[in-house]
């Protein structure tokens, strides 16, 4: 065996090498992570850049309304003639760069006109008329720009319609000033609007203004005194605008009015849509706290990535609906900060007081984080909820359960008597049964190359060993129970080692 072992010793390098040091774990990781942040920042900036390229509304086929009839040219008997259509365009969410650019380019595709399809023919479309269905409750682009699409809908030679629904839907704060440039608007049941306090300066006031809005908060049935028309549905509301076509029919022995003029619908795109939802204050927040929850636990976790995957994308796809909406720096340091404190305490497995610190810090900044854009208590709650049950239960456990039984399977090593492979001073590698393994050594006790070492503990894939003779610490003190969970009877009483055969792998004689 000894002859074997030296045989195997000379094979390898006679020069003494001296691996450096290699950082822990969670600091590859934390690079690894840090490295996918910074390299997914260029994609979204790419990628919100092509959602502004594509807010150009691409409208449907035209369909007509509920009892209409099928395409008819403006002009009888007249092949290929222009048909006149209504285009309906669905804003929700505050207006953001993403909407208002959407917007604008509605206004743009309506009086550029295009085609339309009248069953298997192509006719050209000329649109009489655009209306906005419109929920939302803020603005958060700059005052010029937002005065420039007001303008823009008050000098549009397609007259620009606002309809407030359906049920439950509002235009508030500055988005209110859209019914100031409109040519009519309606509104849904159960829906609002008004300027709700919000102070609007008078070049904004000024720009397209046809009508006042009201400073307060009004519903449909008080906001008739400012020429708005209740209209249940869409329908109800395109019926009277000037141009759209009906005809009588009677049903049922009553005597109503179907619309005859076709409906092209059209809203965001795919890829806008997604940035337009991301701006938006719940989702921020909701991905702001999932992605760095994320990341803290890719730190810890012995997965592959995925998690830090998902959560550098949460956290840039935040990032970028932060930049647009009017968050209060200070209150965003405050939840890096909290997430930081978490972290600490679950390195050690145990909530303490940086677990308690981080809570504070984390409350107090979703509560201050948007100035002027307010966020559901829904929200709120499960932000908030979701951390706490993340980092006073969840992670403290999976760190427990991951690094209390490192050791698994390896028990029997500690105790093993090798032969340092490099010098370890206090790394290197060694040789334990025929297999290298990476060890260190307490710094007091160095190890030089083909010295005999012995095993005394063991953290993750590292193993701690000492100088088989003088070693600065005891390895019987750490080693394994027997099947019976009683210590190993092999030390005698004065602390030498009793009468127990060497391991099989090494030779008493060597």
């Amino acid at each position: 065996m000894a002859a074997r072992e030296a045989r195997d010793l000379r094979r390898l390098p006679t020069k003494p090498q001296r691996p450096r040091t290699q950082p822990a774990p969670w600091a590859r990781r934390a690079r690894l992570v840090l490295a996918a942040v910074l390299a997914l920042y260029p994609l979204v900036a790419g990628l919100s850049s092509m959602a502004l390229a594509q807010t150009d509304p691409a409208p449907t086929t035209p369909v007509p309304t509920p009892g209409s009839s099928p395409p008819a040219p403006t002009s009888s008997g007249a092949t290929g003639a222009t048909v006149d259509v209504v285009d309906v365009v669905t804003t929700e969410g505050l207006v953001d760069p993403i909407l208002a650019a959407f917007m604008s380019d509605s206004i743009t595709a309506a009086n550029r006109g295009g085609t339309c399809s009248s069953g298997t023919q192509t006719v050209p479309c000329r649109s009489i008329a655009l209306v906005w269905q419109v929920d939302t409750e803020g603005v958060v682009v700059p005052d010029v720009q937002f005065a420039a699409l007001l303008e823009q809908m008050a000098t549009s030679p397609v007259p620009v319609y606002l309809w407030i629904g359906p049920t439950g839907a509002q235009l508030t704060g500055k988005a209110a000033l859209l019914a100031a440039a409109a040519t009519g608007v309606g509104m849904s049941p159960g829906t609002s609007i008004g300027l709700d306090g919000v102070t609007v300066t008078a070049p904004l006031l000024a720009a397209g203004a046809k009508r006042q809005v009201p400073s307060g908060l009004l519903s449909d049935s008080d906001a008739t005194v400012f020429g708005i028309k209740p209209a249940p549905t869409i329908g109800d509301f395109a019926v009277d605008i000037p141009g759209f076509e009906t005809k009588e029919v009677i049903r049922d022995g009553q005597t109503r009015r179907e619309p005859v003029t076709l409906v092209r619908f059209s809203q965001l795109p795919l890829v806008p849509q997604l940035f337009h939802s991301v701006a938006s204050p719940p989702v921020a927040y909701l991905l702001f706290t999932i992605g760095l929850a994320l990341l803290i636990f890719e730190l810890f976790t012995a997965g592959v990535g995925v998690a830090g995957g998902v959560g550098a994308g949460s956290f840039v796809l935040a990032s970028y609906g932060f930049a647009v909406l009017p968050t209060r720096p200070w209150a965003v340091g405050l939840l890096l900060i909290a997430m930081i404190a978490f972290a600490i305490d679950v390195q050690t497995g145990v909530p303490r007081f940086w677990t308690a610190s981080g809570v504070v810090l984390f409350v107090a900044g979703s509560l201050a984080l948007y100035d002027g854009v307010s966020m559901s208590w829904i929200a709120l709650l499960a932000g908030i909820g979701g951390v706490l049950l993340a980092f006073l239960s969840g992670m403290p456990s999976m760190v427990r359960t991951r690094f209390a039984t490192p050791t698994i399977g390896r028990d029997w090593m500690i105790g093993e008597v090798g032969r340092a492979v490099t010098d370890i001073a206090p790394d290197g590698v060694v040789q334990i049964k025929g297999a290298q393994w990476r060890a260190y050594t307490n710094r007091a006790t160095p190890v030089d190359q083909l010295d005999r070492v012995r095993v005394i503990g063991i953290e993750g894939l590292v193993l701690e060993v000492e100088p088989e003779e003088g070693g600065a610490r005891d390895y019987r003190d750490r080693s394994p129970r027997d099947q019976r969970g009683e210590p190993r009877d092999d030390a005698d009483a004065d602390g030498t080692r009793g009468a127990t055969s060497p391991p099989d792998s090494i030779d008493a004689s060597s």
